[in-house]
């Protein structure tokens, strides 16, 4: 029995798995997270090959189907999985999910028709997890499911407790320290959703509320506004401009959101409105580096290193087919990205400015949080998803 690590960032998880064999071997207890060696790559390539041999007789057949092609995240996934999948030899097939569940199932039937040895699935619909995992599993195509649970797919991505507790928490930090008292006596929460994703990304949303909760424990319920984002910086630009109807000029205004897009849309839209003094905003995924880097009022995002996703995904997909068992779950470790540290973890920013805040991860708080989710009825059969602590 090899016990494997997988590292992101300076995060571990750990999972024991059967040893690959010697040649494609590879020691991911020091694994930093960069992209693995292409004869590494090729190694596991060739035992998986061996194991489950190519259905077209060839050469192995990988399907990814994007959540949104032409959103950032999207973008920084596809790009690291197309690497992988080269440098592996293995051909990929690429689609667009286009935030749209009947689209998702369209596409994982035409995977299903091409015959793909494995298919890594990032789709946004709850809804469409079985019916797409059906096509799959009559096919015994093997699935990785990003970031939305499918059920018998192994889960890779967030750990929305603690990425959206560590949002939450770091956003009501730095309104103390930018507002003073006027945070709690005048300000409004706005956290941006995304309910048709489900429980499980429900998680990172409700989390940003519970974590800033936990540093601001007064602040009162009737002042934490939720929007629906859709997923969309337009969406999302929209449903804030409505909602700031809600709240008083000159109050303070505190925004956060189920990802950076629409963190950036919530935030135009403040400034739309000639309130964005008035306005400060964390992001979750620190993809949309560019507005990071040069809006005054986007103080932080808490970091998910999606130009890292395929350098993991393709090596377990490969670990899958070579007749390795997967974890359930293989969730990222999170960090803090703020232009102060940005050049830290992209050298190609400039590292701006002193932090905003001397942080503090409210530990005892994320605790009795996790307690309380892992109570609720509705994730019960996602009790691997919620971290220990």
């Amino acid at each position: 029995m090899l016990l494997i690590r997988f590292a992101l960032a300076t995060g571990l998880l750990l999972c024991p798995l059967p040893a690959v064999p010697e040649s494609a071997a590879f020691d991911l207890a020091t694994y930093d997270g960069k992209m693995l060696p292409a004869e590494t790559l090729q190694a596991l390539t060739a035992a998986a090959a061996q194991k489950s041999p190519p259905k077209n007789g060839e050469q192995l057949v990988f399907g990814f189907a994007n959540l949104q092609r032409d959103m950032s995240f999207g973008i920084l996934v596809e790009k690291s999985i197309e690497r992988n999948a080269q440098a592996a030899g293995v051909e990929l097939l690429i689609a667009d999910n286009r935030l749209d569940g009947p689209t998702g199932l369209l596409n994982a039937q035409s995977f299903v028709r091409r015959r793909v040895d494995f298919a890594i699935e990032f789709q946004t619909d709850v809804n469409f997890g079985p019916p797409i995992m059906q096509q799959f599993d009559r096919a015994k195509t093997g699935v990785i499911a990003i970031d939305i649970p499918m059920p018998g797919a192994t889960f890779f991505g967030a750990n929305n407790p603690r990425s959206g507790f560590m949002g939450g928490s770091y956003l009501a930090q730095a309104a103390t320290a930018r507002f003073g008292a006027r945070a709690l006596q005048e300000g409004y929460l706005v956290v941006g959703e995304l309910p048709q994703s489900g429980a499980i990304p429900a998680m990172r949303t409700e989390g940003q509320i519970a974590g800033f909760l936990a540093s601001l424990p007064d602040f009162p319920q009737e002042r934490i506004i939720r929007i629906d984002t859709k997923n969309t910086l337009q969406y999302s630009f929209q449903q804030m401009g409505n909602a700031l109807g809600r709240i008083p000029q000159g109050a303070p205004i505190m925004i956060t959101a189920i990802n950076d897009q629409a963190v950036a849309g919530m935030l135009r839209a403040v400034q739309n409105k000639g309130r964005g003094g008035d306005a400060l905003a964390v992001g979750n995924g620190a993809d949309e580096l560019e507005t990071l880097a040069a809006e005054e009022n986007f103080i932080a995002s808490v970091a998910y290193f999606p130009e890292r996703y395929g350098n993991y995904l393709i090596p377990l997909a490969l670990m899958r087919l070579a007749g390795n068992e997967l974890p359930p779950a293989v969730t990222v470790n999170h960090l803090m990205v703020t232009p102060a540290n940005i050049c830290q973890f992209y050298p190609e920013h400039e590292c701006k400015g002193e932090p905003p805040i001397a942080y503090t991860f409210p530990q005892e708080a994320f605790a009795a949080h996790l307690a309380a989710l892992k109570k609720q009825p509705e994730l019960a059969d996602y009790q691997q998803l919620i971290p220990d602590r």
